[in-house]
């Protein structure tokens, strides 16, 4: 792009400081050093005078939107792998080009979901919280804050792409049996060596497995996958971990099924409403049948960077006059 007019290119949140620096060297970057999340009139503002928007996961990106966007804009490039909240089909018919960042948050989510599937069984997030509270222990004994073992038990991957394989080599580390459920099923190779068993009926899967690992992306499809119906195919010993998106899963179905005993707990990273939690989401964390965070599975400084330099690349090779390595194209129907 040298000789050529910088492309004005619009950051809706703060990023990290390498990564803005950067930015600013190759482009006219407008950043967001506050990190407020832009309200929806300066996101119209934005798409009206930028070449380039980067929006996050925070930002609705929805066809009203792209519609009011102006002629010079011909990219929204991502930081994030998920576009659920990305209309790529208004995108595409407004003739902009649009790109997301995969393939470098696999293993720090592989890594939060495995330490979610330990912290429910073993009450982890319980026992920290005795000693926050008042401070007093009694000290050990044989039959307090007793857990459940994790070793030899099943666990249920639903999304069996880069990340549920991810977790299944961890989980198998940690003496897990491997099962999962896809859209395909995956190479014989990685079945071997994960000596994973498929199912192809996502109901039959539910109902016997210890712990369940929802790792698929979001979709019209996939809305509620785990419904009220499939929740209630689980058994009430086992467990249910989320770093996928909240609205996999019927969080209010969810909720009442863990009110009524009829699941052991469930480890939360999303939500469906997010950033809002539900109230009785947060009481039951509070007597430890949850266990929740503020959508950190992606959450560490080098898969931070590693998105910032995919969207970097993204933009470059786009003025460059080259397709994009990331580019994401509409779903067919």
């Amino acid at each position: 792009m040298v000789g050529k007019k910088k492309p004005l290119v619009v950051i809706t949140r703060k990023l990290p400081d390498q990564v803005e620096t950067r930015m600013r060297e190759l482009f006219d970057a407008r950043l967001n050093v506050d990190d407020k999340p832009m309200s929806q009139p300066e996101l119209v503002a934005a798409v009206k005078e930028a070449d380039v928007l980067v929006p996050t996961i925070s930002d609705r990106i929805d066809a009203a939107l792209i519609e009011q966007a102006g002629p010079q804009m011909k990219l929204i490039a991502n930081f994030g792998n998920g576009v659920d909240k990305i209309d790529v089909t208004a995108a595409a018919k407004k003739g902009i080009t649009v790109t997301n960042t995969p393939n470098v948050l696999t293993e720090d989510t592989a890594d939060m979901t495995m330490a979610l599937m330990l912290a429910v069984p073993r009450r982890l997030a319980e026992g920290a919280n005795v000693l926050r509270g008042d401070g007093k222990w009694a000290g050990w004994s044989p039959t307090w804050m007793l857990g459940r073992r994790i070793w030899g038990k099943r666990l249920g991957i639903v999304g069996m792409g880069r990340i549920g394989t991810a977790v299944a080599r961890r989980a198998k580390a940690f003496g897990l049996s491997i099962h999962y459920h896809n859209r395909h099923r995956v190479l014989q190779k990685v079945e071997d060596e994960l000596e994973a068993t498929y199912w192809d009926s996502l109901d039959q899967m539910l109902a016997r497995m210890d712990i369940i690992s929802v790792n698929c992306p979001s979709t019209p499809a996939t809305f509620h996958l785990l419904s009220a119906r499939r929740l209630a195919l689980l058994q009430p010993s086992s467990y249910i971990v989320n770093t996928a998106r909240g609205d996999l899963i019927d969080e209010d179905a969810l909720i009442k099924m863990l009110q009524d005993g009829k699941l052991a707990g469930a480890a939360l990273d999303v939500f469906e409403h997010e950033p809002a939690v539900n109230p009785k989401l947060l009481k039951l964390a509070a007597k430890g049948k949850v266990v929740l965070l503020p959508h950190m599975g992606s959450a560490t400084i080098e898969g931070r960077i590693d998105m910032g330099e995919k969207v970097i690349i993204n933009i470059r090779t786009f003025f460059d006059g080259h397709r994009p390595p990331d580019r994401v194209l509409p779903l067919r129907d």
